[in-house]
Protein backbone atom coordinates (compact mmCIF):
# COMPACT_ATOMS: atom_id res chain seq x y z
CA UNK A 1 0.00 0.00 0.00
CA UNK A 2 1.33 3.43 -0.93
CA UNK A 3 1.89 5.78 2.01
CA UNK A 4 1.44 9.54 2.14
CA UNK A 5 3.11 11.57 4.85
CA UNK A 6 1.98 14.78 6.54
CA UNK A 7 4.25 17.80 7.07
CA UNK A 8 5.44 16.90 10.54
CA UNK A 9 6.05 13.25 9.62
CA UNK A 10 8.03 13.99 6.51
CA UNK A 11 10.29 16.46 8.33
CA UNK A 12 11.03 13.85 11.02
CA UNK A 13 11.87 11.27 8.38
CA UNK A 14 14.12 13.67 6.49
CA UNK A 15 16.00 14.69 9.63
CA UNK A 16 16.44 11.08 10.72
CA UNK A 17 17.90 10.13 7.34
CA UNK A 18 15.15 7.64 6.53
CA UNK A 19 14.17 7.30 2.90
CA UNK A 20 10.86 8.82 1.86
CA UNK A 21 10.38 7.14 -1.52
CA UNK A 22 12.89 9.44 -3.27
CA UNK A 23 13.01 9.61 -7.02
CA UNK A 24 15.96 7.87 -8.69
CA UNK A 25 19.16 9.89 -8.30
CA UNK A 26 19.44 10.29 -12.06
CA UNK A 27 16.08 12.06 -12.31
CA UNK A 28 16.39 15.78 -11.65
CA UNK A 29 13.71 17.20 -9.37
CA UNK A 30 11.37 19.53 -11.30
CA UNK A 31 11.39 23.24 -10.64
CA UNK A 32 8.86 23.46 -7.78
CA UNK A 33 7.58 26.85 -8.96
CA UNK A 34 6.55 25.42 -12.33
CA UNK A 35 5.42 22.17 -10.72
CA UNK A 36 3.09 23.95 -8.31
CA UNK A 37 1.80 26.32 -10.95
CA UNK A 38 0.64 23.10 -12.59
CA UNK A 39 -0.82 21.79 -9.34
CA UNK A 40 -2.64 25.09 -8.86
CA UNK A 41 -4.01 24.94 -12.41
CA UNK A 42 -5.45 21.46 -11.85
CA UNK A 43 -6.80 22.35 -8.41
CA UNK A 44 -8.61 25.48 -9.57
CA UNK A 45 -10.11 23.73 -12.61
CA UNK A 46 -11.27 20.81 -10.48
CA UNK A 47 -12.96 23.22 -8.08
CA UNK A 48 -14.60 25.17 -10.89
CA UNK A 49 -13.42 28.50 -9.49
CA UNK A 50 -14.73 31.40 -11.56
CA UNK A 51 -12.14 33.42 -13.52
CA UNK A 52 -12.91 36.62 -11.60
CA UNK A 53 -11.99 34.87 -8.33
CA UNK A 54 -9.08 32.97 -9.84
CA UNK A 55 -7.09 36.20 -10.12
CA UNK A 56 -7.04 36.36 -6.33
CA UNK A 57 -6.10 32.68 -6.03
CA UNK A 58 -3.11 32.82 -8.37
CA UNK A 59 -1.83 35.97 -6.66
CA UNK A 60 -2.06 34.41 -3.19
CA UNK A 61 -0.09 31.38 -4.33
CA UNK A 62 2.55 33.22 -6.34
CA UNK A 63 3.06 36.00 -3.80
CA UNK A 64 3.66 33.40 -1.10
CA UNK A 65 6.06 31.40 -3.26
CA UNK A 66 7.98 34.52 -4.25
CA UNK A 67 8.47 35.90 -0.75
CA UNK A 68 9.41 32.40 0.44
CA UNK A 69 12.06 31.86 -2.27
CA UNK A 70 13.35 35.43 -2.28
CA UNK A 71 13.47 35.50 1.52
CA UNK A 72 16.23 32.88 1.55
CA UNK A 73 18.53 34.44 -1.06
CA UNK A 74 17.15 37.97 -1.63
CA UNK A 75 17.58 39.28 -5.15
CA UNK A 76 14.44 41.40 -5.30
CA UNK A 77 12.52 43.64 -2.98
CA UNK A 78 9.94 41.56 -1.07
CA UNK A 79 6.24 41.95 -1.72
CA UNK A 80 5.12 41.67 1.90
CA UNK A 81 7.30 39.41 4.07
CA UNK A 82 10.74 40.71 5.06
CA UNK A 83 13.56 38.26 4.22
CA UNK A 84 14.37 36.50 7.50
CA UNK A 85 14.87 32.85 6.61
CA UNK A 86 17.46 30.53 8.18
CA UNK A 87 20.65 30.69 6.13
CA UNK A 88 20.50 26.97 5.36
CA UNK A 89 16.85 26.81 4.28
CA UNK A 90 16.01 25.11 0.98
CA UNK A 91 14.42 27.45 -1.54
CA UNK A 92 12.75 24.53 -3.27
CA UNK A 93 11.20 23.21 -0.09
CA UNK A 94 10.05 26.72 0.83
CA UNK A 95 8.34 27.13 -2.55
CA UNK A 96 6.57 23.80 -2.24
CA UNK A 97 5.35 24.54 1.27
CA UNK A 98 4.21 28.08 0.50
CA UNK A 99 2.10 26.98 -2.48
CA UNK A 100 0.71 24.02 -0.59
CA UNK A 101 -0.39 26.07 2.42
CA UNK A 102 -2.36 28.55 0.31
CA UNK A 103 -4.03 25.85 -1.77
CA UNK A 104 -4.92 23.84 1.34
CA UNK A 105 -6.43 26.96 2.91
CA UNK A 106 -8.56 27.51 -0.19
CA UNK A 107 -9.36 23.98 -1.35
CA UNK A 108 -8.45 21.65 1.50
CA UNK A 109 -12.03 20.67 2.32
CA UNK A 110 -12.56 18.79 -0.95
CA UNK A 111 -9.07 18.36 -2.37
CA UNK A 112 -6.96 18.07 0.78
CA UNK A 113 -5.91 14.45 0.26
CA UNK A 114 -4.79 15.08 -3.32
CA UNK A 115 -2.89 18.22 -2.40
CA UNK A 116 -1.16 16.54 0.54
CA UNK A 117 -0.14 13.62 -1.66
CA UNK A 118 1.37 16.00 -4.21
CA UNK A 119 3.07 18.01 -1.49
CA UNK A 120 4.66 14.95 0.11
CA UNK A 121 5.85 13.63 -3.25
CA UNK A 122 7.40 17.00 -4.10
CA UNK A 123 9.32 17.13 -0.82
CA UNK A 124 10.38 13.51 -1.12
CA UNK A 125 11.88 14.25 -4.55
CA UNK A 126 14.23 16.73 -2.88
CA UNK A 127 15.62 14.15 -0.47
CA UNK A 128 18.05 12.69 -2.98
CA UNK A 129 19.74 16.03 -3.71
CA UNK A 130 19.29 18.27 -0.66
CA UNK A 131 20.24 18.09 2.99
CA UNK A 132 17.36 16.99 5.27
CA UNK A 133 17.95 19.89 7.67
CA UNK A 134 17.87 22.34 4.77
CA UNK A 135 14.58 20.87 3.55
CA UNK A 136 13.05 21.04 7.02
CA UNK A 137 14.17 24.67 7.41
CA UNK A 138 12.71 25.50 4.00
CA UNK A 139 9.38 23.90 4.91
CA UNK A 140 9.23 25.94 8.13
CA UNK A 141 10.07 29.19 6.31
CA UNK A 142 7.55 28.53 3.52
CA UNK A 143 4.90 27.94 6.15
CA UNK A 144 5.77 31.22 7.89
CA UNK A 145 5.57 33.22 4.68
CA UNK A 146 2.31 31.67 3.46
CA UNK A 147 0.71 32.22 6.85
CA UNK A 148 1.74 35.89 6.73
CA UNK A 149 0.41 36.44 3.19
CA UNK A 150 -2.83 34.67 4.09
CA UNK A 151 -3.34 36.78 7.22
CA UNK A 152 -2.57 39.96 5.26
CA UNK A 153 -5.22 39.27 2.65
CA UNK A 154 -7.89 38.14 5.11
CA UNK A 155 -8.47 41.81 5.88
CA UNK A 156 -8.66 43.19 2.32
CA UNK A 157 -12.47 43.23 2.18
CA UNK A 158 -13.10 40.19 0.00
CA UNK A 159 -15.00 38.58 2.86
CA UNK A 160 -17.70 38.54 4.09
CA UNK A 161 -19.81 38.14 0.97
CA UNK A 162 -22.02 41.23 0.43
CA UNK A 163 -25.77 41.09 -0.26
CA UNK A 164 -26.79 40.02 -3.78
CA UNK A 165 -26.58 42.74 -6.43
CA UNK A 166 -29.28 42.82 -9.09
CA UNK A 167 -28.17 45.89 -11.01
CA UNK A 168 -30.92 48.32 -11.88
CA UNK A 169 -33.26 46.39 -9.57
CA UNK A 170 -30.93 47.19 -6.65
CA UNK A 171 -30.77 50.93 -7.31
CA UNK A 172 -33.59 52.83 -5.66
CA UNK A 173 -35.12 55.73 -7.54
CA UNK A 174 -33.60 54.95 -10.94
CA UNK A 175 -35.61 57.03 -13.44
CA UNK A 176 -34.46 55.23 -16.58
CA UNK A 177 -33.23 51.66 -16.80
CA UNK A 178 -31.99 51.90 -20.39
CA UNK A 179 -28.33 51.00 -20.52
CA UNK A 180 -28.18 49.63 -16.98
CA UNK A 181 -27.23 46.05 -16.19
CA UNK A 182 -29.68 43.54 -14.85
CA UNK A 183 -29.42 39.72 -14.48
CA UNK A 184 -29.24 37.95 -17.82
CA UNK A 185 -30.80 34.71 -19.01
CA UNK A 186 -30.73 31.80 -18.76
CA UNK A 187 -29.51 31.78 -15.13
CA UNK A 188 -30.57 35.36 -14.23
CA UNK A 189 -27.95 35.25 -11.47
CA UNK A 190 -27.09 38.22 -9.28
CA UNK A 191 -23.92 40.20 -10.02
CA UNK A 192 -20.76 38.21 -9.33
CA UNK A 193 -18.42 39.27 -6.53
CA UNK A 194 -19.36 42.96 -6.32
CA UNK A 195 -16.87 43.28 -3.44
CA UNK A 196 -14.00 43.02 -5.93
CA UNK A 197 -14.78 46.62 -6.89
CA UNK A 198 -13.86 47.90 -3.45
CA UNK A 199 -11.30 45.52 -1.91
CA UNK A 200 -7.77 46.66 -1.07
CA UNK A 201 -5.53 46.07 -4.09
CA UNK A 202 -2.17 44.33 -3.90
CA UNK A 203 -0.17 47.23 -5.34
CA UNK A 204 -2.51 49.91 -6.68
CA UNK A 205 -3.26 52.75 -4.30
CA UNK A 206 -7.02 52.25 -4.71
CA UNK A 207 -9.39 50.28 -7.00
CA UNK A 208 -10.35 53.45 -8.91
CA UNK A 209 -6.76 54.52 -9.64
CA UNK A 210 -7.19 53.78 -13.36
CA UNK A 211 -10.97 54.07 -13.60
CA UNK A 212 -12.10 54.20 -17.20
CA UNK A 213 -14.29 56.95 -18.67
CA UNK A 214 -17.98 56.01 -19.07
CA UNK A 215 -19.00 53.50 -21.75
CA UNK A 216 -20.28 54.68 -25.10
CA UNK A 217 -23.57 56.55 -25.02
CA UNK A 218 -26.52 54.62 -26.44
CA UNK A 219 -26.90 57.20 -29.21
CA UNK A 220 -23.22 57.08 -30.17
CA UNK A 221 -22.80 55.72 -33.74
CA UNK A 222 -19.91 53.57 -32.54
CA UNK A 223 -22.17 51.94 -29.95
CA UNK A 224 -24.75 51.22 -32.63
CA UNK A 225 -22.10 49.72 -34.88
CA UNK A 226 -20.61 47.60 -32.10
CA UNK A 227 -23.96 46.30 -30.92
CA UNK A 228 -25.03 45.48 -34.46
CA UNK A 229 -21.82 43.46 -34.89
CA UNK A 230 -22.65 41.44 -31.79
CA UNK A 231 -26.25 40.96 -32.89
CA UNK A 232 -25.08 39.55 -36.22
CA UNK A 233 -21.85 37.74 -35.37
CA UNK A 234 -22.53 36.76 -31.76
CA UNK A 235 -25.96 35.18 -32.12
CA UNK A 236 -26.32 31.51 -31.30
CA UNK A 237 -27.99 31.06 -34.68
CA UNK A 238 -25.72 33.43 -36.65
CA UNK A 239 -25.45 32.73 -40.37
CA UNK A 240 -22.56 35.20 -40.75
CA UNK A 241 -20.12 33.63 -38.28
CA UNK A 242 -17.84 30.97 -39.76
CA UNK A 243 -17.10 27.66 -38.06
CA UNK A 244 -13.58 28.90 -37.40
CA UNK A 245 -14.90 32.02 -35.69
CA UNK A 246 -17.24 29.89 -33.60
CA UNK A 247 -14.29 27.76 -32.53
CA UNK A 248 -12.34 30.88 -31.50
CA UNK A 249 -15.20 32.02 -29.27
CA UNK A 250 -15.53 28.62 -27.61
CA UNK A 251 -11.78 28.10 -27.17
CA UNK A 252 -11.32 31.39 -25.29
CA UNK A 253 -14.27 30.76 -22.94
CA UNK A 254 -11.64 29.47 -20.53
CA UNK A 255 -10.26 30.49 -17.15
CA UNK A 256 -8.17 33.48 -18.23
CA UNK A 257 -5.59 33.77 -15.41
CA UNK A 258 -4.84 30.04 -15.62
CA UNK A 259 -4.42 30.27 -19.39
CA UNK A 260 -1.80 33.01 -19.09
CA UNK A 261 -0.02 31.09 -16.34
CA UNK A 262 0.21 28.12 -18.70
CA UNK A 263 1.69 30.38 -21.36
CA UNK A 264 4.22 31.75 -18.85
CA UNK A 265 5.19 28.24 -17.76
CA UNK A 266 5.71 27.19 -21.39
CA UNK A 267 7.94 30.19 -22.14
CA UNK A 268 9.85 29.83 -18.88
CA UNK A 269 10.66 26.20 -19.61
CA UNK A 270 11.79 27.09 -23.14
CA UNK A 271 14.10 29.83 -21.83
CA UNK A 272 15.39 27.74 -18.93
CA UNK A 273 14.60 30.26 -16.21
CA UNK A 274 15.98 29.60 -12.75
CA UNK A 275 13.94 28.91 -9.63
CA UNK A 276 14.26 32.50 -8.43
CA UNK A 277 13.48 33.90 -11.88
CA UNK A 278 10.33 31.78 -12.06
CA UNK A 279 9.21 32.83 -8.60
CA UNK A 280 9.65 36.46 -9.63
CA UNK A 281 7.97 36.05 -13.04
CA UNK A 282 4.81 34.45 -11.65
CA UNK A 283 4.59 36.87 -8.73
CA UNK A 284 4.70 39.88 -11.07
CA UNK A 285 2.31 38.26 -13.54
CA UNK A 286 -0.26 37.08 -11.04
CA UNK A 287 -0.24 40.07 -8.70
CA UNK A 288 -0.68 42.24 -11.79
CA UNK A 289 -3.67 40.19 -12.97
CA UNK A 290 -5.18 40.34 -9.46
CA UNK A 291 -4.98 44.12 -9.40
CA UNK A 292 -6.20 44.33 -12.99
CA UNK A 293 -9.41 42.51 -12.15
CA UNK A 294 -9.95 44.78 -9.15
CA UNK A 295 -9.58 47.82 -11.43
CA UNK A 296 -11.90 46.18 -13.96
CA UNK A 297 -14.56 45.56 -11.31
CA UNK A 298 -14.27 49.17 -10.14
CA UNK A 299 -15.36 50.35 -13.60
CA UNK A 300 -17.91 47.55 -14.06
CA UNK A 301 -19.75 48.36 -10.85
CA UNK A 302 -19.34 52.11 -11.25
CA UNK A 303 -21.12 52.19 -14.64
CA UNK A 304 -23.17 48.93 -14.42
CA UNK A 305 -23.57 48.85 -18.20
CA UNK A 306 -25.99 46.36 -19.72
CA UNK A 307 -25.03 43.26 -21.66
CA UNK A 308 -25.69 42.90 -25.43
CA UNK A 309 -28.44 40.34 -24.83
CA UNK A 310 -30.38 42.88 -22.75
CA UNK A 311 -29.84 45.70 -25.25
CA UNK A 312 -30.78 43.60 -28.28
CA UNK A 313 -33.93 42.27 -26.65
CA UNK A 314 -34.84 45.83 -25.66
CA UNK A 315 -34.45 47.10 -29.20
CA UNK A 316 -31.24 49.11 -28.77
CA UNK A 317 -29.66 47.43 -31.81
CA UNK A 318 -30.65 48.36 -35.38
CA UNK A 319 -33.87 46.67 -36.35
CA UNK A 320 -36.81 45.59 -34.24
CA UNK A 321 -36.39 44.26 -30.68
CA UNK A 322 -35.52 40.57 -30.78
CA UNK A 323 -36.90 38.98 -27.64
CA UNK A 324 -35.62 35.56 -28.72
CA UNK A 325 -32.01 36.62 -29.42
CA UNK A 326 -29.42 34.41 -27.68
CA UNK A 327 -25.63 34.76 -27.54
CA UNK A 328 -23.48 31.89 -28.77
CA UNK A 329 -22.00 31.28 -25.32
CA UNK A 330 -25.42 30.68 -23.76
CA UNK A 331 -25.18 27.00 -24.60
CA UNK A 332 -21.72 26.71 -22.99
CA UNK A 333 -21.09 29.14 -20.13
CA UNK A 334 -23.89 31.66 -20.46
CA UNK A 335 -23.43 35.42 -20.37
CA UNK A 336 -21.17 36.20 -17.38
CA UNK A 337 -23.15 37.49 -14.40
CA UNK A 338 -21.67 40.95 -14.12
CA UNK A 339 -21.85 44.27 -15.99
CA UNK A 340 -20.49 44.40 -19.54
CA UNK A 341 -18.05 47.32 -19.46
CA UNK A 342 -15.15 46.73 -19.62
CA UNK A 343 -14.35 43.17 -20.69
CA UNK A 344 -12.77 41.26 -17.81
CA UNK A 345 -11.15 38.77 -20.19
CA UNK A 346 -9.51 41.61 -22.11
CA UNK A 347 -8.44 43.35 -18.90
CA UNK A 348 -6.77 40.21 -17.57
CA UNK A 349 -5.21 39.51 -20.96
CA UNK A 350 -3.97 43.05 -21.55
CA UNK A 351 -2.25 42.95 -18.17
CA UNK A 352 -0.75 39.50 -18.73
CA UNK A 353 0.44 40.27 -22.26
CA UNK A 354 2.17 43.43 -21.04
CA UNK A 355 4.09 41.54 -18.35
CA UNK A 356 5.01 38.60 -20.57
CA UNK A 357 6.05 40.82 -23.48
CA UNK A 358 8.27 42.74 -21.08
CA UNK A 359 9.84 39.48 -19.90
CA UNK A 360 10.16 37.59 -23.21
CA UNK A 361 9.60 40.13 -26.01
CA UNK A 362 6.43 41.17 -27.82
CA UNK A 363 7.07 38.97 -30.86
CA UNK A 364 7.47 35.78 -28.87
CA UNK A 365 5.66 32.78 -30.34
CA UNK A 366 3.63 30.55 -28.05
CA UNK A 367 0.83 28.02 -28.08
CA UNK A 368 -2.10 27.44 -25.76
CA UNK A 369 -4.56 24.70 -24.89
CA UNK A 370 -8.04 25.29 -23.47
CA UNK A 371 -9.92 23.33 -20.84
CA UNK A 372 -13.08 24.11 -22.82
CA UNK A 373 -12.18 22.84 -26.29
CA UNK A 374 -9.72 20.24 -27.65
CA UNK A 375 -6.68 21.20 -29.69
CA UNK A 376 -3.98 23.84 -29.51
CA UNK A 377 -3.89 27.36 -30.90
CA UNK A 378 -0.62 29.08 -31.77
CA UNK A 379 0.33 32.75 -31.91
CA UNK A 380 3.31 34.63 -33.33
CA UNK A 381 3.03 37.46 -30.81
CA UNK A 382 1.11 38.58 -27.75
CA UNK A 383 -0.74 41.24 -29.75
CA UNK A 384 -2.03 38.55 -32.11
CA UNK A 385 -3.58 36.70 -29.17
CA UNK A 386 -5.08 39.91 -27.76
CA UNK A 387 -6.78 40.65 -31.09
CA UNK A 388 -8.20 37.14 -31.23
CA UNK A 389 -9.54 37.45 -27.68
CA UNK A 390 -11.53 40.54 -28.68
CA UNK A 391 -12.95 38.61 -31.63
CA UNK A 392 -13.81 35.73 -29.31
CA UNK A 393 -15.87 37.89 -26.95
CA UNK A 394 -17.74 39.53 -29.83
CA UNK A 395 -18.36 36.21 -31.61
CA UNK A 396 -19.46 34.75 -28.28
CA UNK A 397 -22.18 37.39 -28.09
CA UNK A 398 -21.24 38.79 -24.70
CA UNK A 399 -19.11 41.91 -25.33
CA UNK A 400 -18.87 44.96 -27.55
CA UNK A 401 -15.59 45.33 -29.40
CA UNK A 402 -15.04 48.76 -27.82
CA UNK A 403 -15.37 47.22 -24.34
CA UNK A 404 -12.62 44.75 -25.20
CA UNK A 405 -10.36 47.60 -26.34
CA UNK A 406 -11.05 49.50 -23.12
CA UNK A 407 -10.36 46.42 -21.02
CA UNK A 408 -7.07 45.80 -22.80
CA UNK A 409 -5.99 49.41 -22.20
CA UNK A 410 -6.95 49.18 -18.53
CA UNK A 411 -5.02 45.95 -18.04
CA UNK A 412 -1.93 47.44 -19.65
CA UNK A 413 -2.11 50.55 -17.47
CA UNK A 414 -2.29 48.42 -14.32
CA UNK A 415 0.58 46.22 -15.52
CA UNK A 416 2.78 49.21 -16.28
CA UNK A 417 2.19 50.62 -12.80
CA UNK A 418 2.71 47.33 -10.95
CA UNK A 419 5.88 46.45 -12.86
CA UNK A 420 7.42 49.82 -11.99
CA UNK A 421 6.53 49.83 -8.31
CA UNK A 422 7.08 46.38 -6.78
CA UNK A 423 9.32 43.31 -6.91
CA UNK A 424 12.21 45.19 -8.47
CA UNK A 425 15.83 44.19 -8.07
CA UNK A 426 17.39 45.07 -4.74
CA UNK A 427 19.92 47.35 -6.43
CA UNK A 428 17.38 49.08 -8.66
CA UNK A 429 17.17 52.67 -7.44
CA UNK A 430 15.15 53.95 -10.40
CA UNK A 431 12.49 56.42 -9.33
CA UNK A 432 8.99 54.97 -9.06
CA UNK A 433 7.29 57.11 -11.67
Amino acid sequence: MRKFFGIATICVLLLSGMAVSPRPAAAAAPDPVLEWIGVMNSTVLTAGTAPNVTGRVVALVSASVFDAVNGIEPRFRPLHVRPDAPHNASQRAAAIQAAYVILINLYGTKQGATLTSQHDASLAALASTEDPKSIAAGVAWGQTVADAIWAWKLTDGFAPTPPPFFGVQSIAGTPNSLGLWRPTPPANASGATPQLATITPWVLTRPSQFRLPPPLALNDPQYTSDLNEVRDMGSLSSLSRSSGQTEVALFWALNTPLAWDRVAAQLSAARGLSLTENAHLFAVLNVTMADAIIACWDSKYRYIFWRPVTAIRAGAAPGDPDAAWEPLLDFLTGTPAHPEYPSAHSTYSGAAAFILADAFGENTAFSLTSEIRPGTRSYASFSEAIAEIADARVFGGIHLRSSCASGNSLGRAVADYVSRHVLRGRGDDQDDR
